[in-house]
């Protein structure tokens, strides 16, 4: 099985599902940093859509300046625009595979898709 990660190297949820992939012998792990390399708003939208959730329930709060910029409120589309132009605006860590997608947090989400 697949997996893709979009995760942050600084984020100790990110590390302990990437850990959870990695220690799996079934799973072949894609890591995208997606600090660096940032998902489009089209991918950003299919991954939500997969895992049941909204762009406004996949926007980081915390440590970010969303809600002064007015994100928790906006619109999908403006979310999305955001996200894209400031990836530290993605919760993280996603995870994508043939079973579906999950924002892990909790880091045990990962193993719903799994």
């Amino acid at each position: 099985m697949k997996a893709t990660i979009w995760h942050n190297p600084k984020c100790g949820t990110s590390r302990k599902t990437l850990a959870i992939l990695e220690n799996l012998s079934k799973v072949d792990v894609e890591v995208v940093e997606y600090l660096k390399d940032p998902p489009t708003a089209e991918k950003l939208a299919q991954l939500y859509k997969d895992a049941g959730i909204t762009p406004n329930e996949g926007l980081r709060i915390r440590g970010t300046d969303a809600v002064e910029r007015g994100l928790p409120d906006a619109s999908a589309e403006e979310v999305l625009a955001a996200m894209v132009a400031d990836p530290i605006l993605i919760e993280r860590p996603l995870v994508e595979t043939d079973k579906g997608a999950r924002l892990c947090r909790p880091q045990d989400t990962v193993l719903e898709i799994l």
